[in-house]
């Protein structure tokens, strides 16, 4: 019998597995260990973490625009091995937009690598299940923006919506 995934806000205990767990989920740009335990602290409200015992398997990062409170800016997911293929990135997702300080938000934005099948396929699914509109367009370009390192990343933008 497979334990109980349990969701919620990350705290600065979280940092370190936070680190590890996108080590293990290649493709994903690892941050530095700082900057998960900011995720997990200054962040925490617009971050999940889902947790299988004492293992954390998932993460949600994004925080609102600071120039735009209606936006929520979905920055990393990051689905361990062991938990893959059950939805969880979508529970994490419904999780997040469920909380108070998601109320007001009307659109959300992340950034998409052309060949992110799995993103594509949540993104389209979270724009269908709240009836809103999506739209992309580079917003880092690969050879602009990351000389030529890192491929372009597709700005995705979904909404208005009503939570």
């Amino acid at each position: 019998m497979s334990m109980l995934i349990e969701l919620r806000k990350p705290s600065a205990k979280d940092g370190a597995s936070l680190f590890d767990l996108v080590e293990r989920c290649a493709p994903l740009d690892p941050n530095s260990l700082y900057c998960n335990l900011l995720q997990c602290t200054h962040m925490a409200e617009t971050c999940v973490v889902a947790t299988q015992g004492e293992n954390l398997v998932g993460f949600f990062s994004g925080y609102k625009l600071p120039t735009n409170a209606e936006t929520l800016f979905l920055w990393q997911v990051a689905v361990d091995e062991s938990a893959r293929g059950a939805g969880l990135a979508s529970k994490m997702l419904s999780h997040l937009l469920a909380r108070d300080t998601c109320r007001g938000v009307r659109f959300i934005e992340t950034t998409i690598t052309e060949d992110n099948k799995a993103s594509w396929a949540l993104f389209e699914r979270l724009a269908k299940n709240l009836k809103a509109d999506i739209n992309s367009s580079v917003m880092f370009d690969k050879q602009l923006h990351f000389a030529g390192r890192h491929d372009s990343e597709m700005l995705v933008r979904i909404g208005p919506f009503d939570l």
